[in-house]
């Protein structure tokens, strides 16, 4: 944590600031983002183009801001969001020079939105506050630029790979394979983890980053990654997930960042785990029960998972092949053609047959804050047993 320190004064004037931001803050980080790319334009080229239409970027960014204004005084338990988002700036390849950038306009957004309420003394204490956080952020990803360089195989930026192989899966579920142009080995990641595409499409100025969870056990001569078809061809905001089912071919050239991201399982591990996926959500849950089985064959795994019917379940043989392969590989498989949900009762038996589980939760958020609910709530799980992904923007 940063040795820098907000004066009593400015904590003071930043925690009052919390309600304010609460009612103005998608405002200002609506107006914070225009104003950024219309200056910066080369920073589209980061940012994912679909979150800012939808709004939920400037949403994640104003979460962030008002958690950093609750808890000013105690910034240590901001580290395991600060640890996970800074997991997606490596993967994005953000840079210590685009801070101060980002910085100047999120403090005049803060000054045009709250006009009169946005004092000197206020937007100074933002701006010390500011750079705290950011100190916190580039230490972190300094580190972690390291680690992921020096480790055999490593790399950093964006690394040109070859399209091994392409296999359907499902209705709407295709797996891409890559491997590395250049041949050289891959460097092992934690099941759990993803990769990041750099896409340029046609026409288009700005290139388009996607995190893809990688959906198969580490240490292979590939990587795998198994993407859901986003709505349509025509529409939008599916545009990068259609651009892979659609036009991207064997032999063809792409560009990936290095593994990244703390949702994962210790693969060496001797407790029990259980995986609880919806719909795409199983692809990083996959990816677990294949590396925590193979490199601990007496492992007990539950792997829970629901989709709408057979046709819409990716990646059921090799589900199949690990139950065959395993005696405590145990599938408990629901499909249901309306919401993704899975009954508290099977969950109770679950852990009534295998107690000291670590629990896995990965789909959408209704999904995994029901699920998280029912092993809080229900069933008496406590919170450090239970590690959730969601697929949302991170800022």
């Amino acid at each position: 944590m940063t040795t820098k320190m907000l004066s009593s004064q400015h904590v003071e004037q930043i925690k009052a600031s919390a309600p304010v931001l609460a009612e103005k803050g998608e405002a200002i980080t609506t107006r914070f983002y225009e104003q950024m790319f219309e200056a910066h334009p080369e920073l589209l080229n980061i940012f994912n183009h679909r979150n800012q239409k939808q709004g939920t970027q400037p949403k994640a960014l104003m979460q962030t801001l008002y958690a950093a204004a609750v808890n000013i005084e105690n910034l240590e338990s901001l580290l395991p969001t600060v640890k996970k988002i800074a997991h997606k700036h490596v993967a994005l390849q953000v840079v210590p020079e685009q801070y101060p950038i980002v910085g100047h306009y999120l403090l005049k957004a803060m000054k045009e939105e709250l006009g009169e309420a946005a004092s000197d003394e206020l937007l100074e204490a933002w701006g010390e506050a500011y750079e705290i956080v950011a100190d916190i952020f580039i230490d972190a990803e300094k580190e972690l630029y390291q680690e992921t360089k020096d480790q055999p195989g490593g790399w950093n930026g964006f690394r040109p790979f070859v399209v091994d192989g392409i296999t359907k899966e499902s209705e709407g579920i295709t797996s891409f394979y890559f491997k590395p142009e250049d041949g050289e080995t891959l460097p092992t990641f934690s099941p759990g983890q993803y990769i990041t595409l750099r896409v340029l499409l046609p026409d288009d100025q700005y290139t388009h980053l996607r995190h893809y969870s990688l959906s198969d056990a580490p240490d292979k001569d590939h990587f795998r990654i198994s993407v859901k078809r986003e709505a349509s061809p025509d529409y939008p905001d599916g545009e990068i997930s259609n651009f892979l089912h659609d036009q991207l071919n064997v032999g063809d050239q792409i560009s990936i960042s290095a593994p990244a991201g703390v949702f994962t399982a210790d693969v060496n591990a001797d407790d029990p785990i259980v995986l609880l996926g919806a719909g795409i959500g199983q692809t990083p849950l996959i990816s677990m029960a294949k590396g925590a089985l193979e490199a601990n064959p007496e492992r007990n795994i539950d792997f829970v998972y629901t989709t709408k019917n057979e046709e819409n379940h990716a990646l059921l043989e090799e589900m199949n092949v690990l139950n065959d392969q395993y005696e405590n590989f145990r599938p408990h498989v629901r499909y249901t053609e309306t919401d993704a949900h899975v009954d508290k009762e099977l969950l109770h038996t679950i852990i009534e047959e295998n107690d000291g589980q670590k629990f896995f939760l990965c789909g959408p958020g209704t999904f995994t804050a029901d699920m998280k609910d029912i092993l809080e709530q229900d069933l008496g799980i406590s919170e450090e047993r239970i590690e959730r992904e969601m697929f949302k923007p991170f800022v």
